[in-house]
């Protein structure tokens, strides 16, 4: 393995920006307890690490002003190779759906992410909180005993070298996962059906999902199951490493495992006892996600000269993180992530049960409203995979071609799954149609469709990306955010792209915003990191809004208007037409292949 020394900035640079004010010293505070008082500008800095959708850990700090100023990142296929992954994880040839990653991995990323930081004259010492984003879903199994090892760390040695022996499954399930079908299925049964399960904890039974994970550890490993002392999802046990204890699992991201009681924010009796006997010990207590998990270990403090005070918050998904990076908190607001995986998610003041989609708690307003959202497991790899096969492995030619197609595509309608796909719940394969009687000027009527093997190349493309944003406005509307939206805000890799974003403007009829920087769910664990210390500092919940109250647009939260809202509300028509032809086509693919 090599460790790269190169950090996300030089020691000028970032003395020069850590040089403004004091360190959670309390000067200048004189707040009343429970006051809600804006980020108090006496902090410059916080830190946090973020799983990228299980590809890497990255890095990055922000000052007082909510500004990065240092990144760095870890790759887990490049720098860790010795865990011999592809794209972070494992995909098991003997089971079908099955894919996980090494946990150790994990732990060893950490070791190296800390090792080129401190290797960049980052001083640690001026850190007061630390947060994190995890990719949601994904669990964490530690051996009966592993709470010894997190509390008696040693500085002198590397986590990896400590963790060895502490995990009872060594390959942990990811949200790639979906080999857990049929525990899916026994779970509804045992809770009263899918709805029931949905009313119940946010979501209907998924594949991805912990409860099924641990309901099928539970049925074929029994014995892995009774020597496991404690389960966290990734969140919480990266949070356990910083903290050298078991940390909770916070509400937010709790709430995509189909065991917590959506609306009580505490784990659901009836479902814990339809996934595995005596689970509620295991997963330990929720929390909310602005809590403060515990101190910094001491084996931070030693090896790398953290502040004994520097508090861990809690950990969460990378979903409700983009939220919070998103500073989306108004209903009628949409999110579009376009990422590894892609996903679509809003604010509501409703839980209403759905066998689609997902209800989470708020992350930054955890008491009074939802999140809602919907995730697409074929996003950026796949749009990849056709540019390598039809656009000369090229993003020029790929967005040449989106240009110069026409709108709605001639008819041409494609779905393409490199991945089991989450929604609709299809297996891996292709699907083209070109449908009929296309040349009426408003579509009416169109009832008829032919398969075809393959489109022309430029025609592919549109294909694709178009059939991403239909089934993203479909499902939207489905479960009942309004459409158009009053506003979309794009996040993610692709999100750079304005031809992606003008094609999105034009299929939900409304403005396109970016943001400054395309990592939302790391922004968001940062903000999130400040929001925990100072509702910690203050010993109340304080709105995290009044963070940035006044000056969104001096950080990097800042987002700005990329495409404005189209004029041929024709068009904007006609996709809706299109978009329920889609949907019929689908409906029709998923009674016919889909896994049920």
């Amino acid at each position: 393995m090599e460790m790269a020394g190169v950090g996300g900035g030089g020691r000028s640079h970032l003395q020069r920006r850590r040089g403004r004010g004091g360190v959670g010293n309390g000067a200048g505070t004189g707040r009343g307890r429970g006051s809600a008082e804006p980020w108090p500008r006496l902090v410059p800095t916080w830190d946090f690490w973020r799983r990228k959708r299980g590809t890497s850990l990255k890095a990055s700090v922000l000052d007082a002003n909510l500004k990065i100023f240092a990144t760095d990142i870890v790759n887990f296929d490049t720098e860790l190779p010795h865990y011999k992954t592809k794209d972070g994880v494992y995909r098991d040839p003997l089971i079908n759906g099955r894919i996980t990653s090494p946990t150790l991995m994990w732990v060893e990323a950490l070791d190296l992410i800390l090792e080129k930081l401190k290797n960049s004259n980052l001083n640690f010492g001026k850190i007061i909180a630390v947060s994190g984003s995890a990719q949601q879903h994904g669990s964490v199994y530690w051996k009966n005993g592993s709470c010894t090892i997190l509390a008696s760390l040693d500085s002198n040695n590397r986590l990896v070298d400590q963790f060895r022996d502490a995990f009872s499954v060594q390959e942990s399930p990811v949200w790639m996962d979906c080999s857990t079908t049929e525990q899916c299925r026994a779970i509804e049964k045992d809770v009263g059906g899918a709805l029931e399960l949905s009313k119940l904890t946010g979501s209907c039974a998924h594949e991805r999902y912990a409860g099924p994970q641990i309901r099928k550890i539970f049925e074929k490993q029994v014995q892995v199951y009774n020597n496991t002392d404690r389960i966290s999802l990734i969140s919480s046990f990266m949070a356990s490493l910083l903290i050298g204890g078991y940390a909770c699992i916070d509400q937010t991201d709790g709430a995509g495992m189909n065991l917590m009681d959506v609306i009580l924010r505490d784990w659901s009796k009836i479902a814990l006892e339809a996934t595995a006997p005596d689970l509620e010990a295991k997963l330990g207590n929720l929390a909310p996600p602005h809590a403060v998990a515990g101190l910094i270990s001491s084996y931070y403090v030693e090896r790398y000269h953290f502040k004994k005070d520097c508090v861990v918050v809690q950990w969460s998904g990378d979903n409700p993180n983009s939220l919070a990076g998103l500073t989306l908190n108004t209903p009628g607001d949409l999110a579009i992530s376009l990422g590894t995986s892609d996903t679509v998610f809003g604010i509501t003041m409703d839980h209403k049960p759905s066998l689609e989609g997902h209800i989470f708690p708020n992350p930054v307003n955890v008491e009074e409203d939802y999140m809602v959202m919907l995730v697409y497991k074929n996003g950026s790899l796949t749009r990849e995979d056709i540019r390598n096969r039809y656009a000369n492995k090229s993003w020029e030619v790929f967005d040449t071609y989106l240009k110069e197609t026409p709108p709605l595509n001639g008819g041409k309608i494609g779905f393409y799954y490199k991945e089991h796909e989450i929604l609709p719940p299809l297996p891996i394969g292709e699907h083209r149609y070109i449908v009929r009687d296309f040349e009426k000027e408003y579509l009416d009527g169109l009832k008829e469709e032919h398969r075809v093997i393959e489109f022309d190349a430029p025609f592919e493309v549109r294909a694709l990306v178009e059939g991403q944003l239909l089934s993203m406005r479909a499902h939207t509307e489905k479960i009942g955010m309004p459409c158009p939206p009053r506003r979309i805000i794009a996040t993610g890799g692709a999100s750079a792209n304005k031809a992606i974003l003008s094609l999105m403007a034009s299929i939900f009829g409304c403005d396109v915003y970016t943001v400054e920087r395309p990592d939302s769910a790391s922004l968001g664990a940062a903000l999130r990191a400040a929001h925990g210390w100072l509702c910690h500092k203050i010993g109340a919940f304080v709105p995290i809004k009044l963070m940035y109250m006044n000056k969104l647009e001096h950080t990097s939260l800042n987002c700005k208007l990329s495409v404005p809202a189209p004029t041929d509300l024709q068009l904007v028509a006609n996709y809706g037409l299109l978009m329920k032809r889609r949907i019929e086509i689908e409906n029709h693919l998923v009674h016919e292949k889909g896994r049920m």
